[in-house]
């Protein structure tokens, strides 16, 4: 045999190994995908069907006559539409003054609340003081408090310090567990902002309430705003305490609902026209700053 036909190649060419396709695998998880996404999706639309069903019914009891409003065969959708519930309602006692008071009571809560609840949410995130830990369970054991079991001490005392069926009464009411949540909840996003943000405005110059009012507040104004309009809902739809502390004169507007409750029984329908009415102030507050509350559910330290 020649040395030619004994030597073996000197670079041998190994068989190509076989590929898979590169598509195949994020098309496999693709569909394994897809029955997951389409089941979250029907659990979403159950849970919207769920807690949205109310305020149609609301609603679609508002637009219907009065006496289909108490068929024993209830029909989804109203056979004939009709503002006569409307009218009634804004005909029975006094529609415009119970809810110009509770705007003004919603809206003092709201301002004062934000205001005093940031600055402690501020003291207890960025200053270590003695009783910090006692002043955070503090907040959390306030909020587990029953508001009913709180009426009786609430009523002696306004009625001894003479704000007993008052607009001011009832702020400071409403302040008192409205302000607990506020502050918890400020302080979850002032936690989330660096400290070093500040930090670094004071070495360029800023003082320290100027560091907050450039870097801190810019990034807390979401969660201020999401904070406020969850105030705003309480202190709009609290019904147990304005009852208790004011007068028949100087009702609220969930109290004013009452007056449909009759001794000839319940008008329904001009009650879901009232409730209806009384919905509309939350829905424009709501429209005017969703995107501010979709923010403050995902606000971050840095924004770009």
């Amino acid at each position: 045999m020649s040395a030619n036909a004994t030597a073996a190649p000197a670079n041998p060419v190994a068989p190509a190994a076989p590929t898979a396709p590169a598509a195949k695998a994020p098309r496999a998880v693709t569909r394994r995908r897809r029955p997951a996404k389409l089941g979250w999706n029907l659990v979403g639309l159950l849970v919207f069907v769920v807690l949205g069903f109310p305020v149609y019914w609301m609603v679609n009891t508002a637009f219907k006559p009065a006496k289909d409003a108490i068929d024993p065969d209830p029909h989804f959708f109203p056979s004939t539409f009709t503002l006569e519930n409307f009218k009634r309602a804004l005909e029975v006692a006094d529609f415009w003054g119970p809810v110009g008071r509770s705007l003004v009571v919603s809206l003092v809560v709201v301002v004062i609340g934000i205001a005093v609840g940031m600055l402690a949410a501020l003291a207890i995130s960025r200053f270590a003081f003695r009783g910090r830990k006692i002043v955070i369970v503090g907040i959390l054991a306030v909020q587990m408090v029953p508001l009913v079991a709180m009426i009786i001490p609430v009523f002696l005392l306004l009625n001894d310090l003479g704000q007993y069926d008052r607009i001011t009464g009832l702020i400071i009411t409403y302040l008192t567990f409205i302000l607990p949540f506020t502050v918890w909840t400020l302080r979850g996003f002032i936690v989330n902002i660096p400290k070093e943000l500040e930090e670094a405005a004071m070495v360029d110059g800023c003082t320290r309430t100027g560091a907050f009012i450039r870097v801190v507040f810019p990034l807390l104004a979401p969660g201020m705003v999401a904070t406020s309009v969850y105030g705003f809902i309480q202190a709009w739809n609290e019904y147990l305490y304005a009852l208790m502390l004011m007068s028949q004169q100087n009702q609220t507007a969930t109290v004013w609902l009452g007056n449909f409750i009759t001794k000839n029984g319940t008008e329904y329908a001009p009650m879901m026209a009232g409730s209806t009415m009384m919905a509309v102030p939350i829905v424009i507050l709501f429209l005017l700053v969703q995107r501010k509350m979709a923010a403050g559910l995902t606000a971050g330290a840095v924004k770009g």
